[in-house]
């Protein structure tokens, strides 16, 4: 048996050694150990064992409008400021109130660009620009209309929304589950994401950070999947390596970074490890996700693709076949909800985007009967001014729209209110962090209990002021 010096770097180990790793590995170094570091690296299952209450959800998928979505033109219809469309906005309305762009111009009434209807037997107010989730998920859609938040501008509001405060830097919500429970998959990773983009308003960027694992160890960190070609790079074995020799180089790094744990002590070492031999099983289970061609036509035809595009409809659908593989937290971007102008024709084309994608996704769940123990989230950072930027809106904190389903909120039920403009949230308001602790205690975590030592502070999800699990919007 090979025996390495404890205190030998792995850098220079092999620059000096002139091995390769595939000869390294073939060494006897490695002949007991070739297969045993599958089972030396432990499946992570989660801090919180068991969990504070009984969990609702097993898992989240979260539809992430970004660049914020006009809640006026889409789930809360307001009469009043249709009647009062091009006149001034009363002063008392916004005085002294955060305005993004709009400081220093006439402040006029923009009202409701698109039609509203009442959807399925709940009766649910939702724009027509909504046709297929109108009529096929009306009814299992709990949406709040009493939303604020607390930044302004899209990257902060981002961040807010994302890790529950304007500081770079901090963990995701998928990395905060990912950490307290763990994942359900041993080839998959437990946080993905996946970003669309589309043909109307402006792009909005999405930064790696929002998926970040802040101060929690790099192995809850989110991983992006590409919606087109390869969805992770570098997944595949270099051209001349076979599956045998991938192992191999997988278990030869493997030892040389235990050799440095063992030394160091180091939590990003542990991570390395296990990321190692994740990353190893995703070349087979990568390419399996990807690969629909054994969904049958009627998937096809009820998301309106065949995958493989790129498209929002085609993340619903991997998204779906992630949940099933045992993903905790899967987070779809589609990118053009920022509509400084043209926003009745801007806020249509964004929706039809959009429109059958989610609607294919609630119902597949549904007659999987994964959607029980599946929670749906919809919505933006935050949403759109009643008034006018020319003919689009600004940016809007005060109040706004997101609906959730499935995974033990009530169905068919509406929540919440923003006065007669839209401006304020004013009935049954609702904070970003009210919204986090209600996500957590669905998947069987209490928000106060859950907190991890950083800086010498137990930091958690829902920060320092006050939050409230919603429990109106519970079954």
């Amino acid at each position: 048996m090979l025996n390495l010096p404890s205190e030998i770097a792995r850098r220079s180990f092999l620059r000096n050694s002139g091995l390769s790793l595939g000869s390294m590995a073939l060494g006897s170094m490695l002949a007991q150990q070739t297969r045993a570091s599958q089972q030396e690296v432990p499946k992570w299952s989660g801090v919180i064992q068991p969990t504070h209450f009984e969990p609702k959800a097993k898992r989240i998928i979260w539809l992430y409008m970004a660049g914020g979505m006009t809640h006026i033109d889409t789930f809360d219809n307001k009469p009043k400021l249709a009647e009062l469309h091009g006149k001034p906005m009363p002063e008392s309305v916004t005085k002294g109130q955060q305005i993004a762009q709009l400081q220093g111009a006439q402040l006029n009434c923009f009202g409701p660009q698109h039609a509203f209807k009442q959807w399925g037997k709940s009766g649910q107010s939702i724009s027509e620009i909504w046709p297929l989730l109108g009529e096929k998920c009306a009814d299992d859609m709990c949406i709040v209309r009493s939303l604020h938040t607390d930044a302004i501008n899209h990257d902060p509001a981002h961040t807010f929304m994302n890790t529950g405060t304007m500081i770079a830097g901090r963990p995701a919500m998928g990395s905060w589950l990912l950490y307290g429970l763990g994942s359900e998959s041993e080839s998959l990773p437990g946080f993905v994401v996946m970003v669309s983009t589309g043909k109307y308003g402006q792009r909005q960027p999405i930064a790696a950070r929002q998926w970040h694992s802040g101060f929690l160890p790099g192995q809850f960190q989110g991983v992006e999947f590409r919606g087109t070609g390869d969805p992770v790079l570098y997944v595949g074995n270099p051209k001349g390596v076979n599956s045998k020799q991938q192992r191999d180089v997988v278990d030869a790094v493997q030892r040389l970074n235990g050799l440095a744990n063992n030394r160091l002590d180091d939590p990003e070492i542990a991570t390395r490890i296990s990321q190692y031999e994740l990353a190893f099983r995703m070349q087979s289970s990568v390419p399996e996700l990807m690969d629909v061609s054994n969904e049958p036509a009627h998937i096809f035809d009820l998301y309106g693709t065949k995958g493989g595009d790129g498209s929002f409809a085609s993340n619903c659908l991997l998204a779906r076949r992630l949940a099933e593989r045992g993903t905790r937290f899967i987070q779809l971007y589609h990118r053009d909800w920022d509509h400084h102008g043209a926003v009745k024709e801007h806020s249509a084309g964004t929706a039809k985007e959009v429109d059958q994608g989610v609607a294919a996704l609630i119902t597949d769940l549904k007659q999987r009967d994964m959607l029980k123990d599946t929670i749906i989230v919809f919505g933006s950072e935050f949403g759109r001014t009643p008034m006018a930027q020319g003919n689009g809106r600004d940016h809007h904190l005060a109040g706004f729209t997101m609906w959730f389903a499935g995974g033990g909120f009530k169905p068919g039920i509406s929540y919440g209110n923003t006065d007669e403009f839209g401006y304020h949230a004013v009935e049954n308001r609702v904070s970003v962090h009210d919204i986090h602790a209600t996500l957590l205690h669905l998947m069987g975590i209490d928000h106060m209990k859950f907190t991890y030592k950083f800086q010498g502070l137990d930091s958690k999800l829902t920060g320092v002021e006050e939050s409230t699990v919603v429990k109106d919007l519970l079954v």
